[in-house]
């Protein structure tokens, strides 16, 4: 098993959601900015990584998180995983409220629209989203909720 496998089995555990949530939560955007997406907690990226900033719901002031994305056709698509936690992130209430945002990849920032997908949509895609991020299979058994999914449209 490699680097990649073990810290993405490590991170579908309990702890290491917890871990995930706390800590590499609050450092890792940090890192991810200022290396231009090379570095991230784990040292280097195990999945594939963006920074996504929206708009925060109340505050109005720019939110920056680094999640998992999987490619799909030019766009890109992320789920709302949450770690499985049983409440939304901040993040896709965010995205609710305006689908407004903006991208970093690497080092290249891109604005984009959200777009969530209905749940017909989201099963289409949903084999393709664990086979690249398997913890996913993890976190949809420890809630209840519909955890969502967005797609992430270019939008110059």
């Amino acid at each position: 098993m490699g680097y990649r496998d073990q810290v993405n089995r490590f991170a579908s555990t309990r702890l290491g959601s917890w871990i995930g949530s706390t800590l590499a939560a609050r450092l890792d955007p940090w890192l991810y900015r200022i290396s231009g997406g090379r570095l991230t907690t784990t040292l280097v990226p195990t999945l594939p990584m963006l920074l996504l900033t929206t708009t925060g719901r109340k505050s109005g002031k720019p939110r920056t998180v680094q999640i998992a994305y999987t490619e799909d056709d030019g766009t890109w698509l992320v789920v709302a995983s949450n770690w499985g936690k049983e409440h939304h992130p901040a993040w896709s209430l965010n995205l609710e409220a305006n689908p407004q945002a903006n991208v970093q990849i690497g080092s290249e920032q891109i604005p984009v629209i959200a777009h969530r997908l209905s749940d017909d949509e989201k099963a289409a895609v949903w084999d393709r989203l664990v086979a690249n991020v398997p913890n996913y299979g993890s976190y949809v058994e420890r809630t209840d909720r519909n955890i969502r999914v967005y797609r992430l449209i270019p939008n110059d």
